[in-house]
């Protein structure tokens, strides 16, 4: 049980590599706040985590709202009295060119996966460093960090964004014991792949050098080291999990 008497808090944890995060960190005894937008699905993770004996509570909200950070984080102290550790996963893509690309779409993309990131790190980062404790885990992509065709240039932007706030956040809140790290996700395989044609499904996996797709629980795997105390000499790092498609 390595997060016993932990308390969490996962944006986007309704599906797919939120799912299995929020999941994962209950199983090795975290307490848990999970963020997202859809109910039916918020409640079917907070049930699955519940019948493992946890504690879960749902918190309904759109995480391009600064508000929504300020009252998951409200509504965590009200019900633990602490806020141990923060991942933010939240996050969309959309696929298209630069030309093509329309203007609200590129805001929309950022303001998921980069604001709501720093609004959620605002929110918590008080109450971390009134207890001199935290991890925050960021969820980014290895298109933060070279080109793809696949995805609008809003997404690699955003989330080469959510890098760099890591490094920044890692620094800026070392004095405090609070540890700010990174995973990023090669490909992965979710509800995304459905929109795949077994002809792209198979070139995909055949330019990744391990020859097979990530799981979300390969994800998961590894914001349970960050979150834990394995990790307690890393902050301002960005870890790849991408069967080898990107290495440095």
């Amino acid at each position: 049980m390595l997060l016993e008497g932990k308390v969490a808090i996962v944006s986007g944890s309704s599906r797919g590599i939120g799912k299995s995060i929020a999941l994962t960190l209950a199983k090795n005894g975290a307490s848990l706040v999970i963020i997202g937008t859809n109910t039916k699905l918020l409640t079917e993770v907070a049930n699955e985590v519940q019948s493992m004996g946890r504690q879960c509570a749902v918190h309904l909200g759109d995480v391009t709202n600064p508000e929504t950070a300020t009252l998951a984080a409200e509504k965590t102290m009200s019900l633990f009295n602490k806020i141990d550790i923060l991942v933010n996963n939240a996050g969309i893509n959309m696929r298209s060119s630069t030309l093509d690309l329309k203007l609200d779409d590129w805001q929309k993309v950022l303001d998921v996966n980069l604001n709501g990131n720093l609004y959620f790190s605002k929110a918590v980062l008080p109450y971390m460093i009134e207890r001199n404790y935290g991890k925050i885990v960021n969820v980014s992509s290895s298109t933060a960090k070279s080109g793809h065709k696949n995805a609008a240039p809003s997404y690699g932007a955003s989330k080469a964004g959510v890098d760099y706030l890591t490094r920044h956040l890692a620094l800026e809140m070392s004095g405090h014991n609070i540890y700010v790290n990174g995973v990023s996700p090669g490909p992965i395989e979710t509800d995304m792949i459905k929109q795949w044609t077994e002809e792209y499904h198979q070139n995909v996996i055949s330019n990744v050098p391990l020859k097979k797709l990530g799981t979300p629980q390969n994800v998961a795997d590894v914001v349970l080291f960050l979150a834990s105390s394995m990790s307690d000499f890393i902050t301002g790092e960005t870890i790849n999990v991408n069967g080898g498609t990107y290495m440095n």
